[in-house]
């Protein structure tokens, strides 16, 4: 089943061409020697994990990149940004900790806190000081940032089916909503 769907994905993603050079170039490459590892201690892609690995970048990298055009255009936010608005608003009273949502995000740290800055400067989220604990800052969606969130969501949702749920059957999304979380859990303590 799963090949289905990376035949299907890539199909729809039109890199059957790129495909067909990753398997025209795979003999050169097992061929070749990497640092610290000799050709035999290398555990080598066979050809439909090559096509899997690069069909999941390629399509991941245009979907992003499709999404977050019209983030842009339509909002003014980056992927990233929006990424922040939707981990605030499904949080318990709207806010995080600041290192709560720093391991919830793809950011790293710092330059989460250069984002939040910028979205706190715009008014679309606050930065509250602790009660019990100076050390600890919240970040919480304000009033202004959860209309920005309800207006831009219905178009960034449309972005999403256009660049990605339908361009896939019911059976492969099925298949990648099983898939996807069971890789992301098993990442993050990595």
């Amino acid at each position: 089943m799963l090949s289905t769907v990376c035949v299907s994905a890539l199909h729809n993603f039109n890199v059957e061409t790129k495909a067909t050079k990753l398997l025209d170039m795979s003999s050169t490459v097992h061929t070749g020697t990497h640092a610290g590892a000799g050709p035999a201690d290398v555990r080598w892609l066979s050809e439909a994990e090559q096509l899997a690995w690069r069909g999941w970048i390629d399509a991941s990298r245009r979907v992003l990149a499709a999404t977050d055009r019209q983030l842009k255009r339509n909002a003014g936010l980056t992927t990233d940004d929006y990424e922040v608005f939707v981990r605030l608003s499904e949080a318990e009273g709207h806010r995080l900790r600041m290192s709560d949502l720093a391991s919830s995000v793809t950011n790293s740290p710092s330059r989460l806190s250069q984002r939040v800055d910028r979205l706190s400067r715009n008014g679309y989220v606050g930065r509250v000081r602790s009660d019990t604990d100076a050390r600890v800052w919240w970040v919480e969606l304000t009033a202004a940032g959860r209309e920005k969130l309800e207006a831009t969501a219905p178009g960034h949702v449309e972005a999403v089916r256009e660049a990605f749920i339908d361009r896939l059957g019911a059976d492969e999304i099925k298949v990648l909503a099983s898939v996807l979380p069971r890789l992301v859990a098993s990442l993050e303590n990595d």
